[in-house]
């Protein structure tokens, strides 16, 4: 049985967890020789509620595809106002639908996506101007 901490929301829980094989038998982890770096940070680590695109720089409306994926449904077009935190696209990655967000306040340009293409991680999905 391994022992384990985990902290969710601010919140931390210990849990013992054991390795259940293919057959039902609780089988033994594996001892090995490395141990695990200290952790250093204060702040607990906190989840993001909707993943989202990063503007390519700070203060930046343009908005580059986190991973490679297909574009689900493009809720925007062309000339639409947004606020920050809108959604514009929905992009299917690994089996996983991802809400791409508009970074600041604008209008929508160089959108130019329908829904069933591909992306590529980096590449230009729109600008917030």
């Amino acid at each position: 049985m391994s022992k384990y901490r985990i902290t969710l929301d601010g919140k931390t829980y210990e849990m013992d967890v054991e390795l259940i094989g293919t057959n039902g038998a609780v089988q033994q982890p594996v001892k090995t020789k490395t141990k695990a770096a200290p952790v250093t940070s204060s702040a607990p680590a906190v989840p993001s509620a909707k993943p989202a695109a990063k503007p390519a720089e700070a203060g930046s409306g343009t908005v580059l595809a986190p991973m490679p994926g297909t574009i689900l449904k493009v809720l925007k077009a062309d000339g639409d106002q947004v606020k920050v935190g809108e959604v514009v696209l929905i992009l299917e990655a690994m089996k996983m639908e991802n809400e791409i967000l508009a970074p600041v306040d604008g209008t929508v340009a160089s959108l130019n996506l329908s829904a069933g293409g591909t992306v590529a991680g980096g590449d230009v999905l729109f600008e917030v101007k």
